[in-house]
């Protein structure tokens, strides 16, 4: 069994965590989040130009013609697909969309209209809306979980460590400029239940260590735990990135924003699970008689 010393760095990456939270949230508070059509309103059109001699900035000349707000062009998938994105005030207007493609065409007589997706600003205020309560009732969820499965102060070592990866993971996308869409929501979710099902594996090993070896301070008993869960961690965690990387590089821009989100995800989790979960306990100062008495309760 490997003997890595985890416990004597836990000063040291919970100050780094520290200060990556920080700065999460000051990009967030002062640069807010790229929120998409999803939950912005508007059009997103995705076209592609049979010809290769356009450009983005032609694109987006041509379609600025029309008096767009918040115009947005980029490549989508090679160079002759374009993603189109603006807002607009009067998309109620069913004629709308098809004088813009006949003025369009004008400047493009090559161009394919492939997808068009119109989203009310009522229904995004929705979906951002619902977003959050997805999220929310999640960590609320977990919380109560590991409540009842755990002692009061696994749940709060997880909970943090939740908090944690979420917040970087959206400082990161704030940073970057992002955009948020509702298949980063989809990916948030599936973090909270990736990063919660790393830390309980830790912690189900810690809390049978705390009843195997009562004369071991919690300090070395994580440690304990962590090298003797190590395979299992890294071997999920590799494979699992293997896959993601996959869809990273080879699925498409669609895919890219929610593989992004998703290793982010995996990298944090997997370290906030050692790093943030375990120290916690030790501050709570968690040890045999914590155990004892939640077993003699149970019976």
């Amino acid at each position: 069994m490997k003997d890595i010393k985890f416990n004597k760095f836990y000063k040291h990456f919970g100050l780094f965590s520290m200060i990556l939270v920080i700065i999460s949230l000051i990009f967030l508070f002062f640069k807010g989040l790229n929120f998409g059509v999803d939950f912005k309103g508007g059009t997103l059109i995705e076209i592609r130009l049979t010809s290769s001699d356009h450009s983005v900035s032609k694109v987006r000349e041509v379609f600025s013609k029309s008096n767009l707000s918040n115009l947005t062009v980029k490549n989508f998938g090679n160079e002759k697909d374009y993603i189109v994105k603006f807002q607009k005030q009067n998309l109620e207007n069913p004629e709308f969309i098809n004088n813009l493609k006949n003025e369009i065409s004008k400047s493009f007589p090559d161009i394919n209209f492939r997808r068009v997706e119109n989203v009310g600003p009522k229904v995004s205020s929705e979906l951002l809306k619902s977003g959050v309560i997805a999220i929310s009732l999640s960590l609320a969820a977990m919380l109560i979980y590991i409540w009842i499965r755990f002692e009061w102060q696994f749940s709060l070592g997880a909970i943090l460590a939740l908090f944690h990866d979420i917040i970087i993971t959206l400082g990161i996308f704030s940073f970057l400029s992002l955009e948020i869409n509702l298949s980063i929501v989809a990916a948030v979710l599936t973090i909270v239940g990736y990063s919660m099902n790393d830390t309980v594996v830790i912690f189900d090993r810690v809390r049978d260590n705390l009843k195997k070896y009562t004369d071991l301070k919690i300090f070395e008993l994580t440690n304990l735990s962590i090298n003797e869960t190590l395979s299992r961690t890294i071997l999920t965690s590799v494979t699992t990135l293997l896959a993601l990387l996959s869809i990273f590089f080879l699925g498409g821009e669609i895919l890219r924003g929610f593989s992004f989100a998703m290793i982010l995800g995996v990298i944090i989790g997997t370290y906030s699970s050692i790093y943030i979960a375990n120290p916690i306990l030790i501050k709570l100062k968690v040890d045999h008689y914590t155990i004892v008495k939640k077993e003699e309760e149970k019976n």
